[in-house]
């Protein structure tokens, strides 16, 4: 008797080869068993290639500042927001005098919820191909709100209030408030367009106009004076100091037409709940002192003759650095890219540096002090990109690159 060894991978592999032969004789015989099959398994473990994850249509807290709190729908309880809440339909959004929010929704319409408001999400709905929605209603307060450049012409930014309707555009941006105890709202759009809907009635605006309506009278529709635009600091511009208390800060911004006085408001807040300085000035500029270094956000409100104010301009943020004592210290620029509209800054510091690039901290600085950093997207046309570092001995150094970002 002749004995014949065979391992088990052995015994594997013939099983294997075995079972392939027959998938295959079954595809030659009937090709629609194997779409049939995967149809089945799909509907039994539920798989929608439609779907849309439900991350994906929730809206999110963005910015949070001072007290905010959210009461879910199927909750009898408010508690203090925070960046983990998603937000469905049927939720409450309350803010304190001191506290502002603003929400992102998932086709990218922020709304920006003011002190001392209360709102309720209406509707947040995005499907793949279809118009998106997003809607609130504004029970007391004011709410600012812009809509991204949309897929659909049909998608729609909403805001209620008692009696009344505000729908947004794509590429539109506008303030609505709503005083129930003096029965008075109004829409100021501020770029793009509008329309405000009562019954029956409907008025369209654009940019600098505004729709006033008091509970059960009409909608009246009038113009209003244009914020300037922001000059210097310009946006994420780092300023390097050698005292920020003692400093002179320059603001400068553009003439509004009919404007015969500006309003200068700079924030240690991006929301603007609390203001560090506050200066009236008739001119387009102003010096400012008394300011501690980090990072502020400024805005500028244009007046008219009657007394009547702009909606507030773009908001700047710029960053006060305090210069070292010891002033030496080691940065280099060795190259950019443009990728579409973001650029790329490469360079080279001390190992241990902190380097902000227009004001945005460099998270990643390699042991030898490379580093490689992503900036925001950028409009199209020329940027100076402005690079400040600060070693571990106080010394600090400033670098620019200018870059052009084409159309």
């Amino acid at each position: 008797m002749y004995w014949h060894t065979v391992t088990y991978k052995t015994v594997a592999v013939y099983v294997v080869l075995g079972v392939a032969i027959i998938v295959a004789a079954l595809y030659l015989i009937d090709p629609n068993l194997y779409t049939q099959a995967y149809d089945r398994f799909s509907k039994t473990i539920g798989t929608d290639s439609d779907a849309v994850p439900i991350t994906q249509t929730q809206a999110k807290f963005v910015n949070l500042d001072g007290k905010v709190q959210v009461k879910k729908v199927n909750s009898v309880q408010w508690v203090d927001a925070d960046f983990h809440t998603s937000l469905d339909k049927g939720d409450q959004i309350q803010t304190s005098a001191d506290g502002a929010a603003r929400i992102t929704f998932a086709d990218g319409t922020t709304y920006t919820v003011k002190s001392g408001t209360f709102i309720t999400v209406e509707e947040n709905s995005m499907g793949r191909e279809q118009p998106s929605s997003s809607a609130v209603h504004i029970n007391i307060g004011q709410v600012d709100l812009k809509t991204p450049n949309y897929s659909s012409p049909d998608s729609k930014a909403v805001v209620s209030m008692e009696d009344s309707v505000g729908i947004l555009h794509s590429n539109s941006s506008a303030a609505v408030k709503a005083d129930p105890d003096k029965k008075e709202n109004e829409i100021v759009v501020s770029s793009g367009s509008a329309e405000v809907q009562r019954g029956q009635e409907k008025v369209e605006i654009g940019a600098y106009q505004k729709a006033t309506f008091a509970t059960g009278g009409p909608i009246t529709k009038s113009d209003v004076l244009a914020p300037p635009d922001l000059s210097s600091p310009r946006n994420f511009e780092p300023l390097i100091v050698e005292n920020p208390k003692e400093a002179s800060i320059h603001f400068e911004w553009k003439p509004s037409s009919e404007a015969v006085s500006y309003t200068l408001k700079i924030s240690a807040t991006a929301m603007f709940t609390k203001t560090v300085k506050e200066v009236s000035v008739k001119g387009t500029s102003a010096e400012v002192t008394g300011l501690d270094g980090g990072d502020y956000f400024w805005t500028v409100t244009a007046t008219n003759a009657k007394k009547e104010n702009s909606e507030v301009s773009e908001t700047f943020r710029f960053t006060l650095v305090a210069q070292g004592k010891t002033q030496e210290m080691y940065l280099e620029i060795t190259g950019t890219q443009i990728h579409g509209r973001v650029a790329e800054i490469i360079g080279r510091t001390e190992p241990g540096a902190a380097i902000m690039v227009n004001g945005q901290p460099v998270p990643i600085i390699g042991g030898d002090g490379a580093f490689r950093h992503f900036t925001e997207p950028l409009e199209p046309g020329q940027h100076t990109i402005v690079i400040i570092g600060q070693n571990r001995r106080g010394g600090t150094k400033q670098q620019k690159v200018t870059i052009v970002v084409p159309k």
